[in-house]
């Protein structure tokens, strides 16, 4: 069993563009509780008041899971973590000190007996407190092994439980990493009896890599985080690891405790406090994660899921495989979403769809259900609805006005409409017109160049109450124009799907 120690609140917050309050701590820390991860380092108690206040009321607040605190080697870093701790039922203090001669000659400036002196005190000090104490070699990738060996001992006899080798500037490869913690199993006197752990950044990109050559020899525990936020490049990345941990139990012979089926929710919860998106490429949670673009790929997909996919996308969260059309795509794509939407064309018109098909995707990135709706009923329905006018009215700390005039059928409707902003109120008028039902989910706008009279392309995802999803898009140098064609082409392409439905 690997032990998943969860950093994110503590390494991964330390990181620009990744600072949370109090509350936004405490409500990933429930989420990470939930996902299952073995320990949460909380935070850096001594770092700051808000940080104390932070790692206490999670203390405090998650009772199933192991909290720690970080402290240096000091004693008011230790007795900081001790006071922050007291309400935890699992509470566990991570004490660290760099090793690395270039850490020690020209940071803390002191020598190697000092370290290890600083060392010894700081895990007994913990120990006052809990038997649950880690002890972390800081760059212990570029320190001395003989040194490591000395300092790695002596904390050992003073009553630690885990020692955790940090490659805190990324500089190792994978083989030189699982090397080093082979070395040390076989050189550290009592390392038998403790936990090994790796903490492993990826300023090279081999933080995960570098992980799991640890675990092959012989570390059961992980310092990782979520969506592999961290110092830097960042740090290993827990869905990343644990997923591989699960893909390939062949290979690692080993298990955790996360429930993968959190993983995407948890990854999606970090990217709203900290509005981080996640890169869509990203592994395991990444948008498009499970999407399948190119033909080939789709046909074999259709054919036999394990063609390409090692994993399920409901293992990790994710609903589903998602075939993604666009230029890419071939015949077998198109028509399997085809089934997929009720649309069965005989040979011919497929023929013909598939040719305008390819035409449209030439010409934009996103082809929408509603884009193969209309192609595929070209000539048999006509657009119901139609944007007429839209002039808005808005300024600064004042309230958006607009008036739009729409199509509807063979009517003209004018509509006026008030709201915090003006696409908002346009499309809050036009939605409780037609009685459409649902909210809007998703929009989006891009602009085609850079220039300042750019078109801007809206796009629109609306979500029915009970769980449709109808998308839209549309296009103007003027945005709120633009957003006002996308919900027209949704409106329309609802319409169409359901005259389709209503037929059948």
């Amino acid at each position: 069993m690997i032990k998943i120690f969860d950093t994110t609140l503590r390494d991964g917050e330390q990181s620009p563009g990744f600072a949370m309050n109090i509350r936004q701590k405490i409500l990933l820390a429930k989420q990470l509780e939930k996902l299952g991860v073995d320990v949460i380092e909380a935070g850096f108690p001594n770092a700051s008041p808000e940080d104390f206040e932070s790692v206490k009321l999670i203390a405090e607040t998650c009772q199933k899971v192991e909290i720690c605190a970080l402290a240096r080697c000091h004693e008011k870093d230790i007795e900081a973590a001790i006071h922050a701790l007291k309400g935890a039922a699992k509470p566990r203090i991570h004490v660290f000190i760099a090793t690395s001669d270039i850490h020690l000659k020209h940071k803390l400036k002191i020598s190697r007996e000092q370290a290890i002196e600083k060392a010894v005190m700081g895990v007994k000090m913990a120990r006052t407190f809990t038997s649950h104490v880690d002890f972390s070699p800081e760059d212990g990738t570029r320190s001395d092994r003989g040194f490591l060996i000395e300092i790695l001992s002596a904390v050992i006899q003073a009553g630690v439980d885990t020692i955790n080798i940090p490659d805190t500037v990324g500089y190792m490869t994978p083989q030189e990493y699982g090397d080093l913690i082979g070395f040390l199993r076989k050189n550290v006197p009592g390392i038998e009896n403790i936990i090994i752990a790796t903490h492993c950044h990826d300023d090279l990109g081999l933080a995960v890599a570098n992980s799991l050559a640890g675990v092959l020899q012989g570390a059961t525990q992980i310092e990782c985080t979520i969506n592999g936020i961290g110092e830097r490049a960042g740090n290993a990345s827990l869905e990343e690891i644990v997923m591989t941990l699960k893909t390939r139990q062949d290979l690692y012979q080993a298990t955790t405790h996360v429930d993968t089926t959190q993983l995407l929710a948890t990854s999606h919860l970090l990217s709203q406090i900290t509005g981080q998106k996640v890169q869509a490429n990203k592994a395991i949670v990444g948008k498009n994660a499970f999407a399948h673009g190119a033909g080939i790929h789709q046909h074999g997909m259709i054919s036999e899921r394990s063609t390409y996919e090692i994993m399920k996308p409901e293992d990790v969260g994710f609903s589903s495989t998602h075939i993604f059309l666009s230029k890419h795509s071939g015949r077998h794509g198109l028509v399997h979403r085809l089934n997929e939407l009720g649309i069965d064309l005989p040979s011919e018109k497929l023929d013909r769809v598939f040719v305008k098909f390819k035409a449209l995707a030439d010409k934009k990135k996103h082809i929408y259900d509603e884009d193969l709706i209309l192609l595929s009923t070209e000539g048999e329905y006509q657009r119901k609805f139609e944007l007429v006018s839209l002039e808005v009215i808005s300024g600064v700390q004042q309230t958006a006005k607009i008036n739009v005039c729409f199509r509807m059928g063979e009517q003209k409707i004018d509509l006026v409409a008030e709201d915090n902003g003006p696409v908002s109120a346009l499309y809050n008028a036009i939605a409780t017109h037609v009685e459409l039902p649902g909210m809007l989910k998703e929009f989006n706008i891009h602009a085609c160049t850079p220039e300042q009279e750019a078109v801007g392309i809206a796009y629109i995802t609306w979500q029915e109450e009970e769980g449709v999803v109808w998308q839209g898009h549309g296009a103007d140098t003027d945005i709120v124009i633009a957003a006002g064609y996308a919900f027209i082409d949704m409106l329309n392409g609802r319409d169409v799907r359901q005259q389709k439905l209503n037929k059948k």
